[in-house]
């Protein structure tokens, strides 16, 4: 595929989602979770048999993410919490501040969250990455960003990529025993391209970011080169994650909200078959 047209895209699930967000596949159950955030919404999708389920969140929902003994772990508002096999709902940390909510997270290769947060107002300094164990031990990494998103691990675990939209840029860390250090611009999107919101991580360590009012999907090698460019016909691109049985199909999410004649898929889960191979995450150890 090339930067030029559009990529062979499929509607994976035809929505209208108010912010489609954080794809993630659950090896355990082969469904794709996805979130609505400002829909308070989780959303499964299984590709095998196109079933399909929608659970309501009594708040907004930043990320949805699979953990180790089934059921999955929320970042909410006001913090996290799991969802148990059975359905059942409990908080592991309550932290409401007036004005923040939870958004993207990951499961880094030991089983911790990297939970963000972001104010409303996406004001600088506003948000938070926090480091959250299986016991719900909290541990602030970074508390001075604006728009805490796209966060991932190289295949070896030694990197962490991260990042807060409104700076552009893709950042890379050093990451060891759970701690992050030198960090660095992996790559800066440009003026004009949109700006850079969830990323995942291939088998090959390059990293995928979707771009938010640019289209697009674009790959980075680990040296920072753009090599590929999947663009799509609406605009508010949020994040992507490799799914399906062999981890080769790329999910999309989207958004429609603040665009004032949507496309017919803004707000969808779309799917680009065979676009490369995704790396098995790893599952919350709570």
């Amino acid at each position: 595929m090339s930067a030029h047209g559009m990529s062979s895209y499929e509607v994976a699930v035809r929505a209208e989602a108010t912010l489609g967000e954080g794809p993630t596949w659950d090896p355990a159950t082969g469904r794709l979770l996805w979130i609505d955030i400002l829909g308070a919404r989780i959303h499964t999708y299984d590709p095998s048999s196109g079933r399909r389920t929608v659970r309501t969140t009594d708040q907004h929902i930043g990320a949805v993410k699979p953990r180790s003994g089934g059921g999955l772990v929320l970042n909410l508002r006001d913090g996290v919490a799991l969802l148990d096999p059975d359905g059942s709902f409990r908080w592991l940390h309550r932290e409401p501040v007036p004005g923040r909510r939870a958004n993207d997270a990951a499961v880094a290769p030991d089983g911790s969250l990297w939970a963000g947060t972001m104010r409303y107002d996406e004001a600088a300094g506003g948000g938070t990455l926090s480091r959250v164990t299986g016991d719900g031990t909290v541990e602030p990494v970074l508390d001075d960003v604006a728009v805490s998103n796209g966060t991932g691990f190289s295949p070896d675990g030694r990197l962490m990529y991260y990042i807060d939209s409104p700076t552009r840029r893709i950042d890379v860390f050093d990451h060891a025993d759970g701690r992050i250090t030198n960090r660095r611009t992996l790559a800066r999107i440009e003026d004009g391209a949109g700006f850079p919101d969830g990323l995942t991580v291939d088998a090959d360590g390059c990293v995928w970011v979707a771009l938010w009012d640019g289209g697009a999907v674009r790959r980075y090698t680990p040296a920072g080169d753009l090599d590929r460019v999947l663009t799509l016909p609406t605009p508010r691109v949020t994040a992507c994650a490799f799914g399906g049985p062999d981890l080769t199909d790329l999910y999309v999410t989207t958004a429609r909200v603040g665009l004032t004649a949507p496309h017919p898929v803004a707000g969808s889960l779309l799917v680009v078959p065979g676009a490369g191979k995704g790396l098995e995450q790893s599952a919350f150890a709570g």
